[in-house]
């Protein structure tokens, strides 16, 4: 018997054309469900357009979720530090600072369960290689414990004395625990080697976020822990922008160009420091099963000769296992807050709407609002995507300053008024906000705005400022593709 392929092609047609339409059908009830309208828009303008593409990128990156086993050792981890917070004393709000700070301190424990602390000293560390020194010398003189986190990580020659003096702590019997993004140091040369010295070592090490599906460990592969941290012996804490790599991300097309990543650390001792141990402990608890007692903060010695004392600090970590958006809930909170100026530095700044209205909302009612980018983003994508707000931005009185080629802007702070400022890994980015595990930390106090506005002033005088007019000029083309690109960072 012949086969009439004629009918086969017509029964395929139609077979292709009905999935299509029921796709498109049932989408349209599936997809905004408990997502953003701006995110919904976008999955289903990209179902819409192309159905069954659209439905296997959704099935694959439509979705924040966690692996069950890790989304209860998430809620475990949060519901014990919850229950040990509950049972500390409530530290009184300093005074002399905005009325918005008691809410917005209750609202941080609410979302992220760690408390204010007070007395802290902050010591900045805007430059690359002395930020990697002074961990470096903050881990040689460990007595009891080590615990390293970043989102990238490699063993070159810049990093090099973090990674011996971390090999020589274990060797002499220090706890030193390591963990770094599966993906996010998988994408750095030189990857493998870095493994091999890593298991040469004593140090106990872990990928996190790893994928590997065939042992069940799958979930959308861009949810990535972005954090970075390390904490020494429960004394010394540090925390920001940068990552544990030299900062040309070791890719020769980087040296070539001359360019490297400019970014913001900082030193804490003090009551802090237990709310950064508790972050790396429930990272830990996550990858590995292993539960670690977080106690108080032990004396810290002395102080860094410039290090900004008497600092009220409170830990704020968001991402995936936090379905509220702490982070993007603390931003919008202290924007709207503002009453005279805001200085924001974000390598990847695509708000979503309430961001994006909280920062025009400020510039319009008066607010000196000022936004530091790089000139030239390293990341085609997102770099159009954000440049898609700079007409809003501009109209709105918000003032842009574009700083220099070749190098990455990449520190991740802003100051409001006098007396409030954040430091952290979280990018002003819907990535940030939904997708990564990010950790920020809420300082207060007119000693540590004075000492972070003098970075932001340098960051001013290297800039130059990008005016509505030389904006309104760009070629019609670029637009386009801003656009566009501005799209694609709805897809979450």
């Amino acid at each position: 018997m012949s086969i009439d392929w004629s009918v086969v092609a017509a029964v395929l047609a139609f077979a292709y054309v009905a999935g299509a339409l029921a796709i498109r059908v049932v989408t349209l009830g599936v997809i905004p469900g408990n997502r953003k309208p701006s995110t919904g828009m976008a999955w289903l303008l990209l179902v819409l357009l192309s159905p069954w593409f659209g439905l296997v990128a959704f099935l694959f990156f439509g979705s924040n979720k966690l692996e069950r086993r890790r989304h209860e050792r998430q809620q475990q981890a949060n519901a014990l530090i919850a229950e040990r917070v509950s049972e500390l004393p409530v530290v009184p709000i300093p005074e002399g600072l905005p009325d918005l700070v008691p809410g917005l301190v209750h609202l941080n424990q609410q979302l992220g369960s760690l408390p204010l602390t007070l007395d802290n000293s902050v010591e900045l560390l805007p430059d690359y290689r002395g930020s990697l020194d002074a961990m470096a010398a903050a881990i040689r003189e460990a007595e009891t414990s080590v615990d390293v986190e970043f989102y990238i990580s490699a063993w070159d020659d810049v990093t090099g004395p973090v990674f011996d003096a971390m090999a020589e702590a274990a060797a002499r019997g220090v706890r030193v625990r390591f963990l770094f993004d599966h993906l996010g140091s998988r994408g750095i040369p030189g990857y493998q080697d870095f493994l091999e010295r890593l298991a040469a070592t004593e140090i106990a090490w872990h990928p996190m976020l790893p994928v590997r599906p065939l042992r069940g460990k799958f979930r959308r592969p861009d949810l990535r822990n972005h954090r970075k941290l390390a904490v020494v012996d429960g004394k010394v804490g540090f925390t920001g922008s940068q990552n544990l790599t030299e900062p040309g991300y070791n890719k020769p097309k980087n040296h070539a160009a001359g360019r490297e990543w400019v970014e913001l650390m900082a030193r804490f001792q003090g009551p802090v420091v237990a709310s950064l141990s508790a972050v790396f402990a429930q990272d830990w608890y996550a990858e590995t099963g292993e539960i670690s007692t977080v106690g108080q903060t032990e004396a810290a010695g002395p102080v860094a000769p410039g290090a900004v004392t008497g600092v009220a600090c409170q830990v704020v970590p968001s991402g995936p296992g936090y379905v509220w958006e702490s982070n993007l809930r603390m931003f919008n909170t202290l924007l709207y807050g503002a009453r005279s100026r805001l200085s924001i530095t974000s390598p990847y700044f695509v708000p979503d709407e309430s961001l994006l209205y909280s920062v025009t909302t400020a510039a319009r009612r008066g607010v000196d609002v000022e936004l530091f980018v790089s000139e030239q983003s390293d990341q085609f994508m997102v770099g159009h995507a954000q440049a898609s707000y700079y007409r809003a931005l501009l109209e709105a009185g918000v003032r842009i300053y574009l700083y220099p080629a070749p190098w990455i802007l990449h520190g991740k702070h802003f100051t409001v008024d006098d007396h409030v400022a954040v430091i952290g890994s979280s990018n002003m980015d819907q990535r940030s906000f939904a997708l990564n595990y990010e950790v920020s930390t809420l300082m207060l106090g007119a000693d540590i705005v004075d000492a972070m506005r003098v970075v932001e002033d340098g960051y001013r005088a290297a800039s130059r400022e990008l005016t509505l007019e030389e904006w309104s000029q760009r070629p019609s083309r670029l637009r386009y593709v801003d656009n566009v690109m501005r799209l694609t960072a709805g897809l979450q």
